[in-house]
């Protein structure tokens, strides 16, 4: 069995705690361990970092030394606002441009811990053909949007191409689903505008609702867990604002591997999902 650290974020404890659950499900299955880092703090998120740099540097690099103080070369981060901002914290670690503070906050870490995302692990270490003899419910009926969303993919990250990835949609591929091929797949949901400038957020949110129903996808993966909420939660609010209805199913995609795989769906919190993929 494979042993990874892990580190959740807030949001998989919260509001997202259905994407912990089907992680957690998935990897099982997998036979991939993850073992949750003690005593982890809030990344800072990518907010944070344009309040105030050097504390949103430190925090993450907290995380990341725990990691490492717990024999971890490899964390796994499946939330992309952590791993953005715990790549981030490796970058500037790697660069020496905080050095000198590590030090006066006493944290020993030179950038000794990959920040890895779950994607990776499915596509480099497991593969897509072992993904494809594991499913069991095979995803004929599904036309899948995979949303990337801002973070996961650039500017940091070298697991994908950072305008065009694709190792999301090879995965739903690989599950039995058509994926369908839309531009706006990094474009930005909106992220907290919609509770701070939610006319600007539900705009955004609107116009990536907008192009996925029009290439006829019936079903939105994610993997961010703010971007999930966006593009789940606020589909009712647009027959109000822009005169159009959408019930598209918004899953993590660790929801729709599950599913793949067998899993029971309350396992996998469907019961959580204000739209349900399973046509009855």
């Amino acid at each position: 069995m494979i042993e990874y650290a892990y580190y959740p974020g807030c949001s998989l404890k919260g509001t997202s705690k259905a994407y912990e659950n089907s992680l957690l499900e998935i990897f099982k299955v997998l036979n991939i361990k993850l073992k949750e880092i003690p005593n982890w703090n809030c990344c800072g998120a990518t907010a944070y970092f344009g309040i105030d740099k050097n504390i949103a540097l430190l925090i993450s690099a907290r995380n990341l030394d725990i990691a490492k103080e717990c024999g971890f070369r490899s964390m796994v981060v499946p939330c992309a606002g952590c791993f953005l901002s715990l790549k981030r914290c490796n970058e500037y670690v790697k660069e020496d441009k905080i050095g000198e503070m590590l030090e006066k906050a006493g944290i020993d870490y030179n950038g000794e811990v990959e920040v890895i995302h779950p994607i990776e692990i499915i596509i480099n270490e497991i593969g897509l053909q072992e993904i494809s003899k594991r499913v069991k419910i095979p995803l004929h009926d599904w036309k899948v949007a995979c949303y990337y969303g801002c973070q996961l993919v650039r500017p940091y990250s070298n697991f994908d191409n950072p305008y065009d990835p694709q190792s999301l949609d090879l995965i739903m591929n690989a599950l039995g689903a058509e994926t369908i091929d839309y531009s706006l797949k990094t474009r930005c949901c909106g992220g907290s505008l919609t509770g701070t400038i939610e006319e600007v957020g539900l705009r955004l949110v609107y116009i990536l609702l907008k192009e996925i129903k029009n290439k006829g996808a019936n079903v939105i993966v994610t993997v961010c867990p703010l971007c999930h909420f966006n593009l789940e939660v606020y589909q009712k609010k647009m027959k109000s604002k822009f005169q159009e209805e959408f019930n598209i199913p918004v899953l993590h995609f660790t929801q729709a591997i599950g599913y793949a795989f067998g899993i029971d769906p309350k396992k996998l919190g469907f019961n959580t999902l204000i739209f349900s993929p399973i046509r009855k």
